[in-house]
């Protein structure tokens, strides 16, 4: 698969909407949780549920960046023996099944890094990899893995937080690829409700600097919430609320039941619905 057609995966998707006149749906799972094959179903239910894109967690013993709901996925995909190999086994399975879905990894430096940046980025756009959100390395450190991302076909997505002053947002829209991942709380995933007001106006200096999507996330819980995002933003991101679905369907050790593989897909046509209405 050459790079041109991986990258055109996003950028094709996110036309295709502007056309429809709707923003993304944009989905995070866990890999892994609670395990392989049950996460890897789930992904497919999900895209069929009506996830336009789907962000696949990469579980790490130190998720800074996320909320209790996310950091119990993490824990339980690692103690059910997940790691990266595993992770690129689950994307490559979901991308067989689904040619023309971006699937984007989220996660943390540490595990591509002791994993090889070269070699990781080779085998993720084998896989079928289309962008990648690594949470803990910002754009004054991603040129470490920038070179070997860029000779893959792989966007390496950016942050825009609601701290970044206008010299912060110039500086990470400069060479930013895929999307504009836009955080629309000061905290952790899945811990408060977006402030729209705010949101709307981080939106307007964006989009004045740049041309990529602007997709929103943490905190979006809602079919309310989706549409209302979904009237300014190009994409709505949802994790928490999909992660704590697929949880209230284990077992008591924390296994899967035959709701598991279906439990996010539940949520995603609701909040689909609400993002394709008028």
């Amino acid at each position: 698969m050459s790079n041109q057609s991986q990258n055109n995966r996003l950028e094709k998707r996110f036309a295709e909407l502007k056309a429809e006149g709707r923003a993304a749906l944009i989905a995070y799972v866990c890999a892994g949780d609670p395990d392989q094959e049950t996460a890897i179903q789930g992904i497919k239910e999900i895209i069929d549920a009506g996830a336009d894109i789907v962000e696949i967690g990469m579980p790490f013993t130190d998720p800074v960046a996320d909320g209790p709901s996310i950091q119990a996925a993490t824990i339980r995909a690692l103690d059910g023996g997940q790691n990266s190999i595993k992770t690129l086994e689950a994307v490559k399975q979901v991308r067989a099944s689904n040619p023309n879905t971006p699937l984007v990894l989220m996660g943390y430096y540490n595990p591509i890094y002791i994993y090889g940046v070269e070699r990781f980025m080779k085998d993720a756009a084998a896989a079928g990899v289309d962008g990648m959100i690594i949470c803990d390395l910002p754009p004054e450190m991603d040129h470490e893995a920038v070179p070997d991302a860029e000779a893959n076909g792989i966007a390496l997505i950016r942050f825009v937080t609601p701290a970044s002053d206008d010299a912060r947002i110039e500086f990470v829209l400069d060479g930013a690829k895929g999307f504009i991942y836009l955080v629309s709380i000061a905290g952790i995933t899945g811990s408060a409700g977006p402030d729209m007001e705010h949101v709307k106006r981080n939106i307007d200096v964006i989009k004045g600097k740049t041309d990529l999507p602007v997709c929103v996330g943490f905190g979006v819980k809602t079919p309310s919430q989706a549409k209302e995002l979904g009237g300014i933003a190009d994409g709505v991101i949802v994790g928490s609320a999909l992660v704590n679905a697929i949880a209230d369907t284990l077992d008591t050790q924390g296994a899967a039941t035959k709701d598991t593989p279906v439990a996010a897909a539940g949520v995603i046509k609701g909040l689909a619905k609400a993002i394709r209405e008028p």
